[in-house]
Order: C-alpha cells, then sequence, then structure tokens
C-alpha cells in the first residue's frame, strides 16, 4: 500500500485500468462570493414574511416584498445604482410593538404672485410642485400633499387643511424621526427657488418611538454567511445585539466554532457634539457607523446603503485597499457650511466612528470606515481593529489557508517529522504543513494582502500537540499589509541656497 486511494479497494482484482480523481491538489481558490443583507422594517403591503431572508436581485423584487418607499425598497434602490453586480439578500422586522409613527408639518403661508416650481425634498427626493400665480396657501399646501401622495417612493404620506401639511410615515419606530423635509435644496446654483409671494416653514419630524426587536432575526441568519449587514439602527440595544452575533466569541461569527466572519455597516445622524459623546459608548471590532451631518436631507437607511455598498465594491474587489474617496451615489450631502471640519472628522475617528465628506463632484465619499472599537479589555487605546480593512484582510487570510488545508489534506494521516513513508501515502507531517502555510503566505504577499514573507515564516510555529496526537497546533503570525492613508511633507523652505549647500 504505497499510494493512498480514496475509493479504489486494494482488495479488487479485476482486470484492467481504473482511474480515480482526485481533485485535492488541483483548486486555486476560485473567487469567493461576499453576500450582503439588509435588515429593516417593511410596509403592510409587502409580501414579505417577516425575520425570513429573501435573495434580492432586482428592485422590483424588493417593491414586492418590502412595499415600495419602504426603508428596504430605498437601501436596495441605493445598492444597485452602486453596485448592480452585488450578492445581496433582504429581511424584514416587524414594527416596534406599541411603536409609534413620526410625523412632521410644512405651512404654507402667503399668496403666490408668479407662477414657478416648489422644488420639495421629503427624505431627499425630490418632488416638484406646481404653482400658480394667485394660488393661496390653502391651494397650495393641497397641491403640495396630492404631489407627495403620488410620489409612490417616498417614506411619508401627507394630508393639508388650511395651509398646513402634515406628513406621516409609512412605518411606527424612532427611525422616522430621521426624514427631513426641506425645499430648495441647490439654490441658484441649481435654478430652484420659490415663487415670489408665498414661504414654507418645515418641521423636524418627531413623534417616531420604538425600536423593532432583532431577536428572531439574528436567529434567522442562521450558519449562512452574511460579510456585510446594511443595518440603519444604531441604539445601543440593536448594536450590541449583533456585535455579539457578529463577534469574536466562541459562539460569534469570528468566533473559533462558526468562521464566517463579516461586520455590520450603519449611520448616524447627529450633531458634533452629540456623536462625540455617543462614541464612546460603544467598543465593537465588528461594526461601523458613518457620521451624517443633521442638515442632510437624505435619511440614514439611505446613508447606510450607499455606505455599505461602496464599502461592498471596493473590499470585494480588495479587502485591503482604503476605502477612502470611494463614491456614496445619490445621497445629499448637508450644505457647505453645515458639514463637519476636518478638525471635527479627525475628532470622531478617535471615538470610533466613520467620516465622509464630498467630492468635488459633488457626491459624498468614504473618507475613513472605522471601526467602533477603540480599548482593549483593559480600557486602554487600542488600533487592533481600527480600520474595516483589517477585519476583511484577515477573514481572506483565513478563508485561502482554511481551503488550501481542507482541500489538500481532508482525509490525510499525521506523523512526526523525519517519518519515511512512501510516496503517495496521505501523511502529513508539521513541517509540510509549515511549507504549504509558507507557500500560501507567499501567494497571499504577491496578491498584496500580506508582507515580509522571510518574518512571517521565522515565526511560523507548526507543532504536533503534546497530549492529542491527533491535533496540529499553529501559531500563525501574518503582517497584514497597511493602506497608504497620510501623506506628511514638511515643506522646509529657502529663499536661497547658500553656495556651500
Amino acid at each position: 500500500m504505497s499510494v493512498s486511494f480514496n475509493s479504489f479497494p486494494q482488495t479488487w482484482n479485476v482486470p484492467l485500468f481504473y482511474a480515480e480523481v482526485d481533485s485535492s491538489q488541483a483548486g486555486t481558490g476560485g473567487t469567493a462570493s461576499h453576500p450582503a443583507i439588509f435588515i429593516g422594517q417593511k410596509l403592510a403591503a409587502g409580501a414579505a414574511v417577516s425575520n425570513k431572508v429573501y435573495a434580492i436581485g432586482s428592485v422590483a423584487v424588493a417593491k414586492r416584498l418590502f412595499g415600495e418607499g419602504s426603508m428596504l425598497e430605498r437601501m436596495v434602490y441605493r445598492l444597485f445604482q452602486v453596485y448592480p453586480a452585488a450578492l445581496l439578500y433582504g429581511m424584514a422586522v416587524d414594527d416596534p410593538t406599541g411603536g409609534v409613527a413620526a410625523t412632521q408639518t410644512t405651512t404654507v403661508s402667503g399668496t403666490a404672485t408668479e407662477s414657478g416650481i416648489i422644488s420639495l425634498y421629503v427624505a431627499g427626493q425630490l418632488v416638484s410642485v406646481g404653482v400658480k400665480s394667485a394660488d393661496t396657501a390653502s391651494v397650495i399646501a393641497t397641491n403640495i400633499a396630492a404631489a407627495v401622495n403620488a410620489m409612490t417612493t417616498l417614506p411619508s404620506t401627507a394630508a393639508a387643511v388650511a395651509g398646513v401639511v402634515t406628513y406621516t410615515c409609512q412605518w411606527k419606530g424612532a427611525t422616522g424621526n430621521d426624514i427631513v423635509v426641506t425645499d430648495t435644496y441647490l439654490g441658484s446654483n441649481g435654478s430652484q427657488r420659490l415663487p415670489a409671494g408665498i414661504t414654507l416653514v418645515h418641521t423636524a419630524a418627531t413623534n417616531g418611538a420604538g425600536v423593532p426587536v432583532f431577536d428572531n432575526a439574528i436567529i434567522a441568519l442562521g450558519e449562512t454567511q452574511y460579510d456585510f449587514v446594511g443595518l440603519p439602527y444604531t441604539d445601543s440595544n440593536t448594536l450590541a445585539a449583533f456585535d455579539i452575533e457578529y463577534g469574536f466569541g466562541d459562539t460569534g461569527r469570528w468566533g473559533w466554532m462558526r468562521e464566517l466572519y463579516g461586520a455590520v455597516w450603519s449611520a448616524r445622524r447627529d450633531t458634533y457634539s452629540n456623536l462625540m459623546t455617543w462614541g464612546p459608548t460603544g467598543n465593537s471590532a465588528v461594526e461601523t457607523v458613518l457620521a451624517v451631518e443633521p442638515a442632510s436631507p437624505t435619511p440614514v437607511w439611505d446613508w447606510t446603503a450607499a455606505y455599505t455598498s461602496a464599502a461592498i465594491r471596493g473590499l470585494a474587489n480588495d479587502p485591503a485597499r482604503p476605502l477612502q474617496t470611494l463614491e456614496m451615489t445619490g445621497v445629499l450631502p448637508a450644505p457647505t457650511e453645515q458639514r463637519f471640519t476636518v478638525a471635527q472628522m479627525n475628532n470622531l475617528v478617535s471615538v470610533g466612528i466613520a467620516i465622509q465628506r464630498v467630492n468635488p463632484n459633488g457626491y459624498p465619499a468614504i473618507m475613513r470606515e472605522a471601526m467602533r472599537y477603540q480599548k482593549n479589555s483593559y480600557g486602554q487605546s487600542d488600533n487592533a481593529y481600527a480600520l474595516a480593512t483589517t477585519l476583511y484582510t484577515l477573514a481572506e487570510i483565513f478563508r485561502r489557508m482554511k481551503g488550501a488545508i481542507t482541500s489538500k489534506y481532508p482525509r490525510h494521516k499525521l506523523a512526526n517529522d523525519g517519518t519515511v513513508f512512501a510516496t503517495g501515502q496521505a501523511i502529513v507531517t508539521p513541517k509540510i504543513i509549515k511549507a504549504e502555510l509558507v507557500s500560501e503566505y507567499s501567494d497571499m504577499e504577491y496578491d498584496g494582502l500580506v508582507e515580509n514573507l522571510d518574518a512571517f515564516a521565522s515565526n511560523l510555529v507548526v507543532v504536533r500537540n503534546s497530549t492529542n496526537p491527533d491535533r496540529v497546533d499553529i501559531l500563525y503570525p501574518p503582517d497584514i499589509i497597511n493602506g497608504l492613508r497620510i501623506f506628511a511633507v514638511l515643506a522646509q523652505f529657502r529663499l536661497q541656497y547658500s553656495s556651500a549647500s
């Protein structure tokens, strides 16, 4: 018995030629998929069953499952604008028990003295309302409500009484308070202005109360791989529940038992002061939350989807490459004078909050994909998981290593180094395993995931367990490649170099 066959029996005697196929040495790893899932609330008209995962191949499917104008339908729309090739799933959760829908108003004053167009924005979506000269406030308000109700992709419905338009969110819960109603967002540069003679006063959304319970949704995720979770909820209970599900504990997705990996992506709208207070309240290595200025007309579920979508496109192509400058297409930034300053963004990063700024073309772009992780278990500052690229690079490394070992040595025997055995025997030794790991590391270095091959090989430890002869223990020390994130120049200028120099 010099060759270890998997199927062909040693006792077979019937002539002549028999070929058993073994693919263990043929695989090159292939191209891994990076499935994403969006989790949020649906409308009553949506056909989806709550806490059930659905494959989402188009916006049309999302409309049918979650209801047109729902946060999930809008999130799917946003993703396919950014990354049409994404492998996407969706799951709806029930409105919170006892929840209340958010409301807000637009009060119209005056009588129009010219005809024109009101460029109204509801949750970042443009609603054009025609105005005729001599239209009264009551008429204009009625026309606004009709235009809003005719646009089925909006999260709110509207009703007008005596010149006041009241908007009501189509679902219940605190997320409805993030709906912004404004007008003339583009200003004169976009040829937007109110017709003469009228004014509009918009109130912030209020009264929305309640947060869905995600226990059953997390159970429904099961053991399926979801590398990206788009989750537009940043309350402490929700983030804590997903931190456990995606965490490094024994039962977490980054834990040794499950090895599913992935991270949670979200966005939070608030003032700089409030975000600086909120940031230190969390310390998750598997969650990233993007800071959004209060004046942005776009709601957090759109920001969440745009942030997640840009990240999927970037990290699926190269998990180690920084996401800075990747555009979040379709979301509207705050007006220039109401955006976070560079100094404020730097401070937000220091408390574990991701940041964005506007590219020259006017689209917001990721500036730093910061994770919420800030301190180690002793409360000391720690940057081990400061960036999303660290997590996704590690996941790629682990998956490649697991693929190599499980493909090449799925049913091998284990022997000590120095054991003499026939070529073709399904036997592996610690030195063989070490050589395999070094070879795989070399391939990953070539692919730009890691660096310092010699140092890795010198520090890699592969030994047979002293008490369990069937087990190999490995100390695996990868040096993850870094991103070019800071280019610092000391411009030590001269008015004239001396002749000596």
